[in-house]
């Protein structure tokens, strides 16, 4: 009964599939490469074709080249709310639903929604127009992907609050890099065609420094590169057989520590098209009634995080690390494990190492690849 039970289920997650619209991804390295640019040009293209192509939503940034192209296109109108004395606006997902537009072009997907919308982030607005069958174009920079958060803010000093998870990108059909030169892009803005002049001076010395541009410039190029191998993966057929990758996780409750290693293991899995897990080890230390109150805060924002990214959570209560870790890895037949690098303080390297020791005699007889990240 389970088994016709779950091929019921395949089958209709296979009409869902082919009922859902197409969704096509641009991706820049910053603001002002020209992705709504882009858009434009390609809705008036398709409108050139006999396409049925709206804007959903466009934010132009009163750019005069990219507003010249909203001639001609035809803009969905906005939902309009009030939120602190002022009236705002945002995209009316209902509107674009019950229109039916073949393609519609909805700009800025990092974007949170106003408080009191039905949903917090715009990405989730764009999911909800997918599945009702309708293409999607949209925009979005390299500095709002989840698992990229900590390399971004390491280059640039600042942390992006809007992110979309990495399992949107994945949803992608085509991914496309809108690429430009660290000196076309720095021409662009001197020029005016990105900020106004007040802000110019100020981009030049923060966020727009070659070194950073050139940075963000190959996080850019790497990240559509991984979707194009996904895509391969998927779409070309395999001559010989490969394995089934799988990752696991490994944290502990060190809040820093973990999330890196959930980031680094996303970004590994992303890379290989794979599955992968979070596990974290209960040991009596620090079971319900003795473990602190910040770390299990830490925790359960750790795990959200890791499903936020696509993983999925495995909690075990286990006296003995390493015996938990090998034993999880054969449940969900695990082909890499991902660790952290032990803390250097002498006494917990020793603690460490022992853990470690004892990690490498149980997998060494196995065929569990170990990665320790820094």
């Amino acid at each position: 009964m389970e088994e016709i039970k779950k091929s019921a289920e395949d089958f209709l997650n296979l009409i869902k599939k082919s009922r859902r619209g197409k969704f096509k991804i641009y991706i820049g390295m910053s603001a002002g490469v020209g992705k709504t640019y882009r858009m434009l040009q390609e809705a008036h293209n398709l409108m050139r074709n006999g396409i049925d192509v709206k804007l959903g939503y466009i934010e132009t940034h009163n750019r005069l080249e990219t507003n010249a192209l909203l001639e001609g296109l035809v803009l969905i109108p906005r939902r309009k709310l009030f939120y602190k004395g002022k009236e705002l606006e945002e995209l009316d997902v209902q509107a674009v639903i019950s229109l039916r537009p073949e393609v519609v072009i909805i700009d800025e997907l990092a974007h949170s929604n106003i408080q009191g919308s039905k949903n917090e982030k715009r990405w989730q607005d764009v999911l909800e127009i997918l599945d009702a069958g309708i293409n999607v174009i949209s925009a979005v920079n390299i500095q709002h992907i989840e698992s990229l958060n900590e390399e971004v803010k390491a280059i640039t000093g600042v942390e992006v609050a809007e992110r979309i998870p990495d399992k949107v990108l994945a949803l992608a059909d085509e991914v496309v890099n809108i690429d430009l030169t660290s000196d076309e892009l720095i021409t662009r803005l001197k020029e005016g065609k990105i900020y106004q002049a007040e802000k110019i001076q100020t981009a030049l010395t923060n966020f727009f420094k070659p070194e950073h541009i050139l940075q963000l410039r190959q996080l850019a190029l790497k990240e559509v590169a991984s979707q194009v191998e996904r895509k391969v993966d998927i779409e070309v057929p395999k001559t010989i057989a490969l394995r089934n990758e799988k990752f696991m996780a490994c944290i502990s409750s060190n809040e820093k520590t973990a999330k890196n290693v959930i980031r680094k293991t996303a970004r590994l899995a992303s890379y290989y098209n794979a599955n992968w897990f979070v596990l974290y080890v209960q040991t009596p230390a620090e079971s319900a009634s003795k473990i602190a109150l910040d770390k299990q805060r830490h925790l359960i924002n750790n795990f959200k995080l890791a499903t936020e990214l696509g993983g999925e959570v495995i909690q075990v209560q286990e006296k003995n690390i390493p015996i938990a870790m090998m034993e999880q890895a054969q449940k969900f037949k695990i082909t890499t494990i991902c660790i952290g690098k032990p803390h250097v303080t002498i006494w917990k390297l020793i603690l460490a190492t022992n853990i470690l020791n004892e990690l490498l005699k149980n997998i060494s007889a196995s065929d569990i690849d170990l990665v320790i990240l820094s």
